[in-house]
């Protein structure tokens, strides 16, 4: 089975094609996340956290840059390689439970039915009820889909997701439209994916009570890395450029064109927009 593996990107960049125009989703995005961490991705809408997250899990190939998840470079992996990798090695929990569900099956089969790609290519894989009760749903294996509570749901789209005991686990706003009590159920689960099977976790989310419940967090901003939070504590995050996004109460105070002077006191730097009459 799969102990939890390093995510390391570098000046990731993604653009979307369209007719008439481009749009860049990633403009430089620098991010490592230790084996067997737990880190949560915000921003605003359109940020390009979920752009993101399919990258990580090699639903498609960046516009430039690299990405290498344990030992592989996911940007110049083949097809076969990335379809491999998918079948037990990275999992990703797609937005909405059902998009990740068989409807027809029960979760047992649907767990089943997801090792089978794993199985196929010679990995040991966790046996179903195990899965089941990792995830907090002992005891509802036999049940149709349709009896379950959205919770419910959403972990058995988890333990679909954890059947084949995955290095990395990508989650797709996992606790989208669930009331407070299954959002805890939710979180639980992913956490205890990470304290028992040692996947790597990476949870995109809107919901600041559930970035509160990660021990990192990652904000993506205008395409870019614009902050991290760790313990509590906001932090921005100079990038290998050289570019350093400012916290949103800094955007506010400084208007676009502000000069701004950085200076150095000991081993600490301060920001001191010039006077006034000078901008």
């Amino acid at each position: 089975m799969s102990a939890g593996l390093p995510i390391l990107t570098s000046r990731l960049v993604h653009i979307y094609r369209s007719e008439g125009s481009d749009v860049a989703a990633l403009s430089g995005v620098d991010l490592r996340v230790r084996a067997g961490e737990q880190i949560g991705l915000l921003g605003p809408s359109g940020a390009g956290k979920s752009t993101l997250l399919s990258l990580l899990g090699g639903l498609f190939r960046p516009s430039a840059g690299t990405i290498q998840v344990g030992d592989v470079e996911l940007s110049a992996a083949t097809t076969r390689e990335l379809e491999d990798l998918r079948a037990g090695t990275i999992a990703l929990v797609l937005q909405g439970a059902w998009r990740n569900l068989l409807p027809y099956l029960t979760p047992r089969e649907n767990v089943g039915f997801a090792q089978y790609a794993a199985r196929r290519l010679g990995r040991e894989v966790p046996e179903v009820d195990d899965v089941l009760s990792t995830v907090g749903l002992a005891g509802a294996g036999e049940a149709a889909l349709t009896a379950l509570t959205p919770g419910q749901l959403q972990l058995c789209a988890v333990a679909v997701a954890v059947a084949a005991a995955p290095g990395v686990l990508l989650a797709d706003e996992p606790t989208s439209q669930l009331d407070h009590v299954a959002r805890d159920r939710v979180m639980a689960a992913l956490a205890e994916v990470n304290r028992s099977l040692g996947a790597t976790v990476v949870v995109v989310t809107h919901d600041p009570d559930v970035a509160a419940s990660l021990p990192r967090t990652v904000t993506i901003r205008d395409g870019r890395v614009g902050g991290e939070g760790r313990s509590g504590e906001e932090y921005s995050v100079v990038t290998a450029d050289g570019f350093l996004p400012l916290p949103t109460h800094a955007r506010e105070a400084l208007v676009p064109g502000t000069l701004v002077r950085v200076e150095q006191s000991g081993d600490r730097f301060v920001l001191d927009p010039a006077p006034e009459e000078e901008r």
